[in-house]
């Protein structure tokens, strides 16, 4: 890993403060994702970046601070990712089809699914970050539900709980990602990921679509 140089004496600049973080992150995401988070270490992530240990307890005082730094990033940029996403839909379904397939190729990024299995293999036996996996999901999941709920109002998708709507989607979905995942594609085939994903969004319209009757209904 190629590290920011700092300049001679003085603090580090903003853009080089900046820099550091975001290769502190990358390494240790990348450790995480390689050694699983119990086994993942400070030392570890300190010393593929070539700096000591102070300066990394220095920024997060422990590996738990580590991870929610690391998520948190994850979470914007998936956040911002699904904005845009929705913004190109001329409808709210347009919308949702246009979030669920941003959601889905973030899951297709070999890299980004291994960092995000390890944490669902450790929360598997841990209880505290369980509940942190939890309000992740529920952070990273708002978009999707906020436009279900924009569905159901213009009588494009049928009443129901937004949520488990959502979570039916998500589970196609992330069948979907699990297919590209494991095929021999490398990158995985555009025209495979495009086929994955419209076949699992016709079945949830299908289920979730609200008829012509109850469209006029609802105006």
């Amino acid at each position: 890993m190629n590290m920011v140089r700092r300049r001679a004496g003085g603090r580090p600049t903003r853009d080089e403060a900046e820099a550091l973080t975001r290769q502190l992150l990358d390494s240790a995401r990348s450790a995480f994702a390689r050694n699983g988070i119990a086994n993942a270490s400070m030392e570890e992530i300190s010393a593929d970046l070539g700096i000591s240990k102070h300066t990394l307890y220095r920024r997060y005082q422990n590996k738990q601070m580590l991870l929610e730094a690391v998520v948190e990033r994850d979470l914007i940029r998936f956040r911002k990712a699904l904005a845009e996403a929705a913004r190109r839909g001329e409808n709210p379904l347009a919308a949702l089809h246009n979030i669920a397939f941003s959601y889905f190729l973030f899951g297709t990024d070999r890299e980004y699914s291994a960092f995000y299995l390890s944490v669902v293999a450790e929360a598997a036996i841990s209880k505290p970050l369980r509940e942190r996996l939890a309000a992740w999901s529920r952070a990273a999941l708002e978009p999707i539900v906020e436009t279900i709920v924009l569905a159901q109002a213009a009588g494009l998708l049928v009443p129901g709980d937004a949520v488990e709507m959502c979570h039916v989607l998500v589970d196609l979905l992330e069948g979907a990602n699990s297919r590209v995942r494991l095929s021999l594609s490398e990158p995985p085939d555009s025209a495979e990921c495009s086929r994955q994903f419209e076949s699992r969004w016709a079945i949830f319209q299908a289920a979730m679509k609200a008829a012509p009757l109850q469209r006029r209904k609802t105006v």
